[in-house]
């Protein structure tokens, strides 16, 4: 997509929206309605021009930095609005989701084990390594998704995993 072209395609679209989704997954704290709302939201700024792609990324980079300022902006909005209704505890109790073979998938030991070691770490830290090995992304194309610079990005990035193998080997017996 040339830069400056107008809104994305929707075929651009479908053909990153696997990728997106878990991105949006990530930038909600792995809370699937919100994941949806969200995504929604991005792809409605981009296809109404809204977001606009100016080429200094790649177009998936681009997108993913959409999506995360769409998921801190809608959290932010939520949290105003709980603030101003006085809603301090919106934490109640959630419906047991549905069994599917993916949920069924992550229930091994060793799911649940990187699932809680990647819960310690930072959320810069954790989104990062999100970005580079689940949705293939460069260190340096990461940072731009984050809006850090490329020296804080590596720094969290090896941070990062230097503490899921410290963990992981603690807990694993590996």
């Amino acid at each position: 997509m040339a830069p400056g072209s107008g809104p994305m395609s929707e075929l651009e679209l479908e053909r990153l929206h696997p990728a997106s989704f878990g991105w949006a997954l990530g930038c909600c704290r792995w809370d699937r309605e919100e994941a949806e709302e969200v995504l929604q939201a991005a792809y409605l700024k981009v296809l109404e021009g809204r977001a606009r792609f100016d080429g200094r990324s790649s177009v998936k980079t681009w997108l993913f930095a959409v999506i995360r300022k769409t998921a801190a902006d809608r959290r932010r909005r939520l949290w105003l609005r709980s603030l101003a209704l006085g809603r301090w505890a919106l934490a109640g109790p959630r419906p047991a989701p549905v069994s599917d073979p993916e949920a069924l998938l992550g229930q091994s030991d060793e799911c649940r084990a990187l699932r809680a070691a990647l819960r310690s770490l930072s959320s810069r830290q954790r989104d990062l390594l999100h970005l580079v090995f689940y949705q293939d992304l460069t260190i340096d194309e990461a940072a731009r998704v984050m809006g850090i610079t490329n020296g804080t990005a590596r720094r969290h990035y090896e941070r990062g995993k230097e503490r899921l193998r410290r963990m992981l080997r603690a807990g694993g017996g590996a």
